[in-house]
């Protein structure tokens, strides 16, 4: 699998592996950074189990990971995926996405879901993007709301949280009819 670079004059998405994971190690030591996440990326020897399974998942082409690096900034800021990837119906999940606190509103955001949805619906031509969000998360709730994405429905209590809470789900998409002008109107990046 070709995994190209994903770039624009904010950000660059490159692949995430055990190579590079350790430029996000100051960045996960910041609290909260992943609470509504059933993951743990709280030591070093956990962010790197999560990136072998990010990696672990590439191989078996279900994920593509990237680590985010902000080029205003000039430094790394957190990683994302494609995942849950279905070559069949031609549908992934964006998601397991994490920026550090001095990157949050900066708009670093909407200039990777751009290029990693442009990616998706114009180079994959894949017909569907999903976004699972805690049900108690607002702020990455609305963060995707802003992208245009509908609220398709919640799954009830269907994930076990690393403290044994069961969260809701709140499972989110954009189709690619809607791409084009979700494209126009959303970004004007």
């Amino acid at each position: 699998m070709n995994i190209p670079t994903l770039e624009n004059n904010r950000v660059k998405l490159t692949l995430l592996d055990l190579s590079n994971y350790s430029n996000l190690e100051s960045i996960t030591k910041e609290k909260d950074l992943i609470l509504y996440s059933p993951s743990d990326i709280s030591t070093p020897e956990k962010l790197r189990d999560y990136v072998q399974v990010a990696v672990d998942g590439y191989y078996h082409k279900t994920t593509i990971p990237f680590i985010i690096y902000d080029k205003e900034k000039q430094t790394y800021a957190g990683s994302t995926r494609f995942g849950l990837i279905n070559w069949k119906n031609k549908v992934l999940h964006i998601g397991w996405t994490w920026i550090g606190n001095n990157f949050q509103g900066t708009g670093l955001n909407a200039n990777m879901k751009f290029l990693m949805l442009q990616y998706v619906f114009e180079t994959l031509e894949f017909e569907k993007v999903e976004f699972r969000i805690d049900e108690r998360n607002n702020k990455s709730r609305r963060a995707v709301e802003k992208l245009g994405a509908t609220l398709e429905g919640i799954l009830r209590q269907d994930t076990v949280m690393n403290d044994g809470f069961r969260r809701s789900t709140c499972c989110y998409g954009i189709l690619k009819a809607e791409w084009p002008d979700i494209k126009t109107k959303i970004f004007s990046i």
